[in-house]
């Protein structure tokens, strides 16, 4: 089972672990593909600069899926990590044998959630533009985050607060009073109402469904009053998340040509076959998928009532999560359908994170904060980390 696609050997005592996403100039960047095997980049990312300046070490790159597309990194192309039939995610197993402090990853399709909920861990996926993306390997950069897991909330929190801030050299990045609203300071008050999500696409097998309702208990045990709601048009963010994420990815991959860099076919006698071989070799099957999914989405035909469209979803979705939250204060919801998944399930559906996703696009969709504790996923308004922690806190304190 491999963890790492590169491991520093280092003796510091604050070790960060970065996701095969995040380009690094002392280490290969592949983000999963043999697209991009041995590839180097000339310059680290923005994030690396500025844990370097806080003090962290990076003690390697964690393997994940093919352009972080996937359930939690099963189409690396160089293989799954697997125990017992069992789909294993290379950062959380990372951190939980205690190699590395915390792993920062780009949170693409909702895999770092996902394996963090399965696997007794905490991420959070901070608000879109509050964490440079500037060095990362894009893939749908209307909605990919920087994210972070660890142990606990607190180191968490630490790292975030280490990497969040504007950037000017990241179009999208916010202003810096915006970037420091999601970092501590002063009292953090607790939420008094938080919303359930009830009614989504797939519905949670029991041990699922078990984490969800004792996070509502704990939350109630203590003062905070939750509410079952049903999902409503959020059912419809799976779908709109799918066809942007396609399209946008379709747009960013199309960079790998084989000629510049990366993977270059042998078998060509033309430049359109060595364009078609060199993608055709390199790329899998999910990837593949997506491309063409996205390709026929920005087609002249299907643009105004396929892409278009699931842009207007994009802001009946904000707009649903703004209603919400002028009721409540947070949104909770499973981050995954069951707890393993299993080689058995990728080989009955290979394109199974397209369904699963059906709990993660909302806040991908939105770039809305998200936190992971408990096996679930708590969903705030922009800028509420500070409280979206305090709640995973309360669950370290009360619920384990």
């Amino acid at each position: 089972m491999k963890l790492y696609t590169s491991k520093a050997e280092t003796a510091a005592a604050s070790v960060v672990v970065v996701d095969d996403m995040i380009l690094t100039k002392e280490m290969p960047t592949a983000a999963g593909s043999k697209m991009l095997e041995g590839y180097r980049s000339l310059f680290d990312a923005e994030m690396i600069t500025r844990l370097h300046a806080a003090g962290y070490e990076i003690g390697g790159k964690a393997a994940v899926g093919e352009f972080a597309i996937d359930l939690v990194g099963e189409t690396a192309y160089d293989g799954a990590c697997v125990a017992d039939g069992i789909l294993r995610n290379a950062a959380a197993e990372i951190i939980k044998a205690g190699e590395a402090k915390a792993v920062v990853g780009l949170d693409v399709n909702g895999s770092v959630r996902r394996a963090a909920a399965q696997n007794g861990l905490i991420s959070v996926k901070p608000t879109y533009g509050t964490v440079s993306r500037y060095g990362t390997v894009p893939v749908a950069c209307s909605g990919e985050t920087v994210s972070v897991m660890a142990k606990t909330a607190a180191d968490c929190r630490e790292i975030l607060e280490a990497i969040a801030g504007h950037d000017d050299k990241d179009g999208t990045s916010l202003s810096e009073e915006c970037c420091a609203q999601i970092k501590s300071g002063g009292s953090i008050a607790k939420p008094a109402k938080v919303a359930v999500i009830t009614g989504c696409n797939l519905t949670p097998d029991a041990e699922a469904a078990a984490k969800l309702s004792a996070f509502g208990a704990m939350l109630e045990q203590n003062g905070i009053s939750v509410t079952a709601v049903d999902a409503g048009v959020l059912t419809t963010a799976s779908a709109a998340w799918n066809i942007l994420m396609s399209a946008e990815l379709c747009n960013n991959v199309s960079r790998y040509d084989g000629i510049k860099y990366g993977y270059r076919t042998e078998n060509f006698e033309n430049i359109d076959e060595l364009y078609t071989n060199s993608r055709t070799e390199a790329f899998g099957v999910l990837l593949k998928t997506a491309i063409l999914y996205g390709s026929d989405a920005l087609s002249s035909e299907n643009y105004m009532k396929v892409y278009d469209k699931a842009l207007r979803i994009r802001r009946v979705i904000a707009d649903a999560f703004a209603a919400l939250f002028a009721q409540y204060d947070a949104v909770l919801m499973p981050a995954c359908s069951k707890m393993v998944y299993t080689e058995a399930d990728v080989q009955a559906d290979r394109y199974i994170s397209f369904a699963e996703n059906c709990y993660t696009a909302p806040a991908s969709i939105t770039g809305l904060p998200v936190v992971v504790a408990g096996g679930v996923q708590m969903i705030g308004k922009a800028f509420a980390e500070p409280m979206l922690f305090a709640m995973a806190e309360l669950y370290e304190k009360e619920g384990k």
